[in-house]
């Protein structure tokens, strides 16, 4: 059955769709495109509906035990409605055609809107030919071909069995796994109709040593969103000698001394400072809210002219990618800032309609209960013109920050992080390891210091939190020279 550009709001309570309960397909399409003309008769502008599958699995090995599996299923959609520039959003579990209207009349109401007079003809939603980019890349049968959870805790076991064996003065050892599949379905009122399935897998080690009055503390993970046998592939062996490495230089280095040095950062996760101090201040959300310095700085340079960066969504298996936002806007590239001059913000539909910046296909949120948002995808700084020798060349004395930790930044780009691995650089080579490092800095100030790029982009994968939720992301940046910036220590 089709919607009828004569279909009545009197005849809603005749109608009786059927959709696949296990899997979204062409089935919902009539539901959806009815709905979405009640939506249209009522008054709104723009109506969106988002459906949602999740089927996650997490297991954390501690020691030698496996001290947690953690599955979680969950279904759900959400409805948004613009009027002007104004919008709201609706969310609820039932997805029959009747919870699905009960949460589109309440996400009206709120609006100030409510269903047209009995004989109103409700307008026909002419929903493009199911866009599925699941079936057209051969994603349905992922989450068959995922590791079972017996695989999961025989291969964390056996990963903490190597840092057992690599490490030294082993206070703790923990690995931790999760995979989350999701299946999506967005239709909206400008015709868009679009399917994808997601699945995002993370793996990685958490190791603490300690002897006597000395500690070191490092984290490595590593993350995947398009391979079923990802854990399978991880090799947890070379991993476990590298983060016992680090560990063992760490726990008994010198604690650096407090000051204002040039420093250079690893690439990687290294580019988790341009992810958190610049980046989330490309968002529109930010402009929205007034909390950016960039928000006129448009075709203005606003970073040391070495610097190139992007943000996309298109980076074979790396941990943003995706084929489509969760607005059903396919996934491209955004030239962020070339040369050091802002060329573009990260957009979603309400950022566009609230500041006139184009979408980006950056509209994404952590599940069902959350609205769209302007949220970065892989994120990182571009390859530069020189070798990490030469970064180091001009160093007569800083700091190397091979490994980043944790850290945090205020609403205008004011940021600290730690650094877990760090080592003094002295006549430009590498000496002495060093720990305790803080950064400290502005983002206005620290994007103009990033006077020198290597070569050798790496990505890493990260999660980012913001006003939709905790989405999954990707930080990276060739090794990058800063000028100057201040270390806290002792």
């Amino acid at each position: 059955m089709h919607p009828s550009p004569l279909l009545l709001t009197k005849e809603l309570p005749t109608l009786h769709y059927t959709s696949t309960p296990n899997r979204f397909d062409e089935s919902w399409e009539d539901p959806l495109a009815t709905l979405l003309g009640v939506g249209r008769a009522a008054g709104a502008d723009f109506v969106e509906f988002f459906l949602e599958r999740v089927n996650y699995i997490s297991c954390l090995a501690e020691d030698d035990i496996i001290t947690s599996i953690s599955p979680r299923l969950s279904t759900g959609a959400g409805v948004r409605v613009f009027r002007g520039h104004a919008d709201c959003y609706v969310s609820t579990n039932d997805l029959s055609f009747w919870g699905l209207k009960a949460a589109l009349e309440k996400a009206l109401s709120i609006q100030g809107l409510q269903l047209p007079a009995p004989n109103a003809h409700i307008p026909e939603i002419n929903l493009e030919l199911l866009r599925d980019y699941a079936t057209k890349r051969g994603k349905d049968t992922w989450l068959s071909q995922c590791s079972s959870m017996r695989e999961m805790g025989e291969v964390l076991l056996d990963a903490n069995q190597q840092l057992k064996l690599k490490a030294s003065h082993v206070q703790s050892r923990r690995a931790a796994y999760f995979r989350d599949w999701q299946e999506v379905l967005i239709a909206s009122s400008d015709g868009t109709f679009a399917r994808d399935i997601r699945l995002t897998q993370s793996v990685g080690y958490s190791l603490l040593c300690a002897d006597g009055a000395n500690r070191s503390s490092i984290n490595q993970r590593a993350g995947n969103t398009s391979e079923p046998g990802f854990l399978r592939s991880w090799d947890y062996k070379s991993t476990a000698e590298d983060v016992a490495e680090s560990a063992g230089k760490m726990l008994y280095a010198d604690y650096v001394e407090s000051g204002t040095y040039p420093i250079i950062m690893a690439n990687q996760f290294g580019g988790v400072i341009f992810h958190e101090a610049c980046g989330h201040l490309l968002e529109t959300t930010q402009i929205e809210k007034k909390t950016t310095p960039f928000a006129d700085k448009k075709g203005e340079k606003i970073a040391h002219e070495s610097l190139t960066a992007w943000d996309e969504g298109r980076s074979e298996s790396a941990f943003g990618t995706i084929d489509m936002d969760d607005e059903g806007m396919p996934a491209q590239r955004t030239l962020l800032i070339e040369n050091g001059i802002l060329k573009n913000f990260i957009a979603d539909r309400a950022g566009s309609v609230r500041t006139g910046h184009p979408r980006t296909g950056s509209g994404r949120r952590q599940n069902y209960t959350f609205a769209a948002a302007s949220r970065m995808r892989n994120t990182y700084i571009a390859p530069g013109n020189y070798t990490n020798e030469d970064l180091f060349a001009s160093i007569d004395k800083g700091i190397y920050c091979k490994k980043m930790g944790g850290g945090s930044v205020g609403a205008t780009g004011q940021f600290n992080f730690g650094v877990d691995e760090a080592y003094l650089i002295e006549n430009g080579k590498i000496t002495k390891p060093l720990k305790g490092a803080i950064l400290i800095g502005e983002a206005t100030e620290i994007m103009h210091k990033i006077s020198m790029c290597s070569q050798d982009l790496g990505l890493a994968a990260g999660f980012c939190g913001s006003v939709s939720g905790s989405v999954y992301v990707t930080v990276g940046q060739p090794h990058i020279k800063v000028d100057s910036i201040t270390v806290g220590g002792r």
